[in-house]
């Protein structure tokens, strides 16, 4: 009696789960709830994850439209992806994270005839700042940080309040030292020459 009340429990779950239509983002939630969780806690290795090829400003600057391919291999390295049907696109990717990707950048080169013509991505050459090809006119915009005073110490705070500004504060704070050194002096302990009790 108990192993057909098993089979028919177990026969009902079974088919109680292939009726029940779950859809991807519950599934995603639910699914990916332990890992995500587990990601969080500090005591877990979390390693670097570094993907494809390093993709640099640098590196795009350095690219001219009419360069031959074996000159971009130079500069950026073989491409990732290089489709056999399109053999006049070659695609760079780079994903780096912790754990998981968290940055990606895509560069996609296009050629004609053998020579770079179009450049697409996360990346576009800036034009150099000196030199041949420079842009002329530039508009040169200088940032200057906001004067900040020094900070005041306390003492010179409660100067200010009285009124007590510049040399009469330094004559102040001066005075304040003296009567300082001198209740320190009244207080420490006298000692007597005789050495007997």
């Amino acid at each position: 009696m108990r192993k057909l009340l098993i089979s028919v429990a177990l026969s009902a779950s079974l088919s109680a789960c292939s009726s029940i239509n779950i859809d991807n983002d519950t599934w995603d939630f639910f699914g990916n709830a332990i890992p995500n969780s587990l990601e969080k806690l500090p005591f877990i290795y979390r390693p670097q994850i570094i993907q494809g090829n390093l993709i640099t400003q640098d590196n795009v600057n350095q690219l001219r439209p009419g360069m031959h391919k074996k000159q971009v291999q130079l500069v950026m390295g073989t491409a990732l992806v290089q489709d056999i049907f399109h053999d006049n696109r070659w695609d760079y990717y780079y994903g780096m994270g912790i754990g998981h990707i968290e940055l990606e950048k895509h560069l996609a080169l296009y050629f004609e005839d053998d020579l770079l013509v179009r450049i697409v991505g996360d990346y576009q050459p800036l034009p150099p700042i000196q030199g041949e090809g420079a842009l002329r006119n530039q508009e040169t915009i200088i940032s200057v940080p906001d004067w900040q005073p020094p900070r005041r110490t306390l003492f010179e705070q409660v100067l200010n309040v009285v009124g007590l500004e510049g040399e009469d504060a330094e004559a102040a704070q001066e005075a304040a030292e003296e009567a300082v050194g001198e209740k320190t002096k009244e207080n420490a302990p006298v000692e007597t020459g005789s050495g007997k009790p």
